[in-house]
C-alpha cells in the first residue's frame, strides 16, 4: 500500500486525514502540523506529545516523504552552502543556501531534471525525471534551516526545473511556506522563476498571490531567444510580455526580468537599446546575469567590461538595473552543475 504524503496536506486537509482515516480527535492534527512544519522533526517517532499507538499507525499508513543529505559544498568565497538530497525513491536533487545582510536565501528545485532544455542551463542536460511534490519542496528549506541552524527569510524556486510545468505543487509549496501555522515566511520574500510559460502566468496572477515573479528573458528580439529557450518556439516575447503585464495589473507586484549576458550574443549596446524599449511601460527591474561556465555548452561569460557597460546603457533608460552577485562560484552553485557533477560520477563507477 502507498502510504499518505501528509507533509504536503494543510492544516484544513491534516485535520480531515486525522478524524476520517485514523479516527482520532481533530486537534492532534494541529500538533502533528506543528511538528511537521514549525519543529521540522522527520520522523514521527519525534512527535513526542502522540501517544505511541498514533505514532505507530501513522508510521504504518503515512510518510513525511524524508530528504537525506548526500553532500553539502561550502564555499570559500562567500559562505553559500550548496546541498544534494537523496529523496525516498532515489531521485537525487540539489539547493543552495546564500547568506545576505538582508537575511539567509534558498533556492530550491521544483523539479528531477528539467524539460525546458535552455541552452545555457545544466539543469536541462539530462532531460525531465519527475516532478517534485509540495513535499519534497518543503522538505528542502526545512533540511536547510535545521542543518544550518539559521532562520530562512527568503525562498526562490529557481533551482533545477520549471516551476510553472510542475504548477499545482508549486502554488501549493507558496501558500504552505508563507502560511503561518508554518514556517510563515513572507510571501512577499518568494521569488519564482520562470522560462515563459504563458498560460501558467494567466493562471498564477489570478491565485491573488503576493509572490515575486521573475521572467527568464535572456535575449531582446525572438530571433535570439529562440537560439537559446526553445520555449521560444511556441510564446513570442510580445505574448510573454503580455501575459507579464495581466500579473502586474492582477497582482500589483513588480517583475523581475532575468537576463544571461553571453559573450557575442546578447550583451551588445543594441542588445541593451531593444531590451529597454521591450520593457517600456513597466516599472522594470533587470538583473543582470554573468552566464556560468557549462562543459558541455558553448556559451562564454561576457567580460566585465561588457556587463558593466550593458548595465550603464540599461539605466540610462530609466530601468532598475543589477548585477547578480556571482555566489558559490568555487563549490559549482550554478543552477545544475552539482548535481550533473554526482550523477556523472555515479554513472563512472558503474560502468
Amino acid at each position: 500500500m502507498e502510504k499518505t504524503d501528509i507533509r504536503s496536506m494543510t492544516l484544513p486537509e491534516l485535520e480531515t486525514f486525522i478524524v476520517e482515516t485514523l479516527g482520532d480527535k481533530k486537534f492532534r492534527a494541529g500538533q502533528i502540523y506543528d511538528w511537521i512544519h514549525v519543529k521540522l522533526i522527520q520522523s514521527f517517532d519525534e512527535m513526542t506529545n502522540l501517544s505511541r499507538d498514533l505514532r505507530s499507525r501513522l508510521e504504518e499508513i503515512a510518510t513525511l516523504r524524508p530528504l537525506t543529505l548526500v553532500e553539502c559544498l561550502v564555499s570559500e568565497i562567500d559562505g553559500t552552502r550548496k546541498y544534494l538530497f537523496r529523496m525516498d525513491d532515489g531521485s537525487i536533487i540539489e539547493s543552495v543556501l546564500m547568506k545576505y545582510k538582508h537575511g539567509n536565501s534558498v533556492c530550491i528545485s521544483s523539479q528531477v531534471g528539467c524539460r525546458m532544455g535552455c541552452r545555457f542551463c545544466a539543469s536541462t542536460l539530462a532531460g525531465l525525471e519527475r516532478n517534485l511534490s509540495a513535499s519534497e519542496m518543503l522538505g528542502q528549506v526545512y533540511a536547510i534551516q535545521r542543518e544550518s541552524g539559521e532562520r530562512v527569510s527568503n525562498v526562490v524556486i529557481m533551482g533545477t526545473g520549471e516551476p510553472l510545468d510542475n504548477y499545482d505543487s508549486a502554488v501549493r509549496f507558496m501558500r504552505m511556506i508563507s502560511d503561518e501555522k508554518g514556517l510563515h515566511i513572507s510571501q512577499r520574500n518568494i521569488t519564482l522563476s520562470t522560462c515563459g510559460m504563458v498560460p501558467e502566468i494567466y493562471k498564477l496572477a489570478d491565485e491573488q498571490l503576493q509572490v515575486t515573479l521573475a521572467i527568464s528573458l535572456h535575449a531582446s528580439s525572438d530571433e535570439k531567444r529562440k537560439s537559446m529557450m526553445p520555449i521560444a518556439d511556441r510564446y513570442s516575447i510580445a505574448e510573454l510580455l503580455k501575459a507579464c503585464r495581466y500579473y502586474y495589473d492582477t497582482s500589483g507586484r513588480r517583475l523581475t526580468f532575468e537576463y544571461s549576458l553571453a559573450s557575442g550574443v546578447n550583451d551588445t549596446p543594441e542588445d541593451a537599446r531593444n531590451l529597454a524599449h521591450l520593457l517600456k511601460g513597466f516599472m522594470w527591474h533587470v538583473n543582470l546575469i554573468p552566464i556560468n561556465p557549462v562543459e558541455e555548452r558553448e556559451y562564454v561569460q561576457s567580460d566585465r567590461k561588457s556587463i558593466v557597460n550593458f548595465k550603464n546603457n540599461l539605466e540610462k533608460y530609466g530601468g532598475n538595473v543589477t548585477i547578480r552577485r556571482e555566489m558559490g562560484r568555487d563549490i559549482q552553485a550554478a543552477c545544475g552543475q552539482l548535481r550533473r557533477r554526482y550523477m556523472t560520477q555515479l554513472e563512472n563507477k558503474e560502468v
